[in-house]
């Protein structure tokens, strides 16, 4: 990374970390750019260059530790799929316990604030899709380790996906709530180990009536 990236990189967390503790001192919605500016000593163009809307200020940390475990995940072709993704689910839940105060505030303020509320639902769906990709793109190229077709790949993918979100979500909402003796990783690898040995009650199908 140039200076000049480094530079810019120094900026932005700056801007981010202020922008937190002017929403924890004073809300959300009483917070405007032109304070967040002036505490982090930009003007409000150099913001919006960095972060179009506060949602994103809000958004930055949690967004950032689920794209950058993404782009880990794409860098492993040598693991199998199962884990591999439990790599993604521990790297996420390493960074979301580096800064507990950070995400828990991020949860209050989309508790308490719709913008932030679907801004998170549309950063979680976003990644959902992109892992989305990157599952299909591996099933279909290792066809030894799972032999699918077709709509089946895209399937099985979305599935996939969508399941390790929600060891992600469901895990960072227990240890937001239960803070004092909690540990993220142990409560994901709990509940894969329950998802994988069938703990989890889970709706079945009638073969006979498909």
């Amino acid at each position: 990374m140039g200076l000049r990236e480094v530079k810019r990189e120094r900026t932005r967390r700056l801007i981010s970390d202020k922008a937190f503790e002017l929403f924890t001192d004073r809300g959300f919605g009483r917070t405007t750019v032109e304070q967040i500016a002036a505490a982090a000593e930009v003007g409000p163009s150099t913001l919006y260059r960095y972060y179009p809307t506060k949602e994103r200020l809000v958004l930055e940390f949690v967004e950032g530790s689920l794209f950058e475990a993404l782009d880990w995940f794409r860098e492993q072709t040598q693991l199998s799929l199962p884990d591999g993704l439990q790599g993604v689910v521990e790297r996420v839940l390493d960074q979301m316990e580096s800064n507990p105060d950070r995400v828990r505030t991020v949860y209050e303020l989309a508790g308490q604030t719709p913008s932030v509320s679907a801004h998170l639902a549309d950063v979680i769906w976003r990644w959902r899709d992109e892992l989305t990709a990157e599952l299909t793109t591996r099933l279909t190229a290792d066809s030894s380790d799972q032999p699918l077709a077709g709509a089946s790949v895209a399937f099985t993918a979305a599935l996939a996906a969508g399941i390790t979100m929600n060891v992600i979500e469901v895990t960072v909402q227990t240890w937001v709530d239960n803070p004092a003796g909690t540990d993220a990783k142990e409560l994901a690898r709990e509940a894969m180990c329950l998802l994988r040995g069938g703990g989890i009650p889970l709706p079945t199908v009638d073969p006979t009536q498909l």
